[in-house]
This record gives structure tokens, C-alpha cells and sequence, in this order.
């Protein structure tokens, strides 16, 4: 199955897909709004702003599977997102990302390594997946890899200079 085809749902509840995004580049992350890394968010935005006319955005994906750090409501986390970091882009609802429930979204990104090699589950919140105009994994950062690091932002220059 591609990455483009797997059903997912906007914080808001509607149907949509990474389909929606094919050619342009998207960042996926999984965020919650009560870790010590949530004010990634900050740089997340930074990033959307900086190349969202260049065919990229950043895709959000709430997870409460690490120390319950995202147990509010779509409401909630719309009205955080909003309100503390002026996020404008878009987010899913809700999703596991490891474990026996975990998302397909997620069952197919965590096949792709990081850095060091290291594929396999999503290990904290705020973990990073590059998708490729083309729909694949073009490149994966841990969390403590901020947004606005140099690998970052030359991976996402890469694939939009494509």
C-alpha cells in the first residue's frame, strides 16, 4: 500500500489521506502538548511558513502513548495548538503509533531508519518523518533532532529543490 492510500482523519473528523499532499513534500510528526519537546511546535510552524509555497507542509500527528502527554480532546489540542503556538498547519485526530494499534500511517514510516541506522518503533513524541514528493520515506529524525537543526532543514530543501 502507498502512503498516499492509507485513510486518516483530520483533527476536525474528516476523511482525508497523505494523497491530498502528492508532489508536495510533508513533514509528519507525532506531537503531544504536554512534553518537555512541545515547544517544537514553535519551529514546526517556523518551517511551514518559510517553504508552505514551495509545495511543503508539516503534517501533525497527536499521541498519547507517550506519558499520557496528549490526553485532551481534538478541541483541546486544536485550541493549544492554536492559541500557544499560532500552528496553521494541518493535524490529524488522534493516533497510535507503536504497538498493536498502531496507525498504518505509522506501521509504514517506522520502516524507514534514522541517522544511525535505527528503524522500528517511534521512540518519544515529536519524532519526525520526511515524505518525499514521490510518497516515499525520504528521511526520519529522533526527537532530539529539533525542526530547525541542519539536517532538517537541508533534507526538506533537498527534496524540494527536486
Amino acid at each position: 500500500m502507498s502512503l498516499y492510500d492509507i485513510p486518516l482523519t483530520t483533527l476536525t473528523g474528516a476523511p482525508t489521506s497523505l494523497g491530498e499532499y502528492k508532489g508536495k513534500t510533508v513533514l509528519v510528526v507525532n506531537v503531544a502538548s504536554k512534553c518537555g519537546a512541545t515547544p517544537q511546535y514553535t519551529a514546526l510552524e517556523e518551517l511551514q511558513q518559510k517553504y508552505e509555497s514551495r509545495g511543503f507542509t508539516v503534517l501533525g500527528a497527536p499521541c498519547n502513548q507517550f506519558g499520557g502527554q496528549e490526553p485532551g480532546s481534538a478541541e483541546d489540542i486544536a485550541s493549544f495548538c492554536a492559541t500557544t503556538y499560532g500552528v496553521t498547519f494541518p493535524m490529524l485526530d488522534k493516533l497510535e503509533v507503536n504497538g498493536d494499534g498502531r496507525h498504518p500511517l505509522f506501521a509504514e514510516l517506522t520502516q524507514a531508519a534514522d541517522a544511525a541506522g535505527e528503524a522500528g518503533d517511534v521512540k518519544w513524541n515529536f519524532e519526525k518523518f520526511l515524505v518525499s514528493p514521490e510518497g516515499t520515506v525520504a528521511a526520519r529524525f529522533r526527537t532530539q533532532t529539533t525542526p530547525e537543526s541542519a539536517e532538517v532543514v537541508e533534507a526538506i530543501e533537498t527534496q524540494l529543490s527536486k
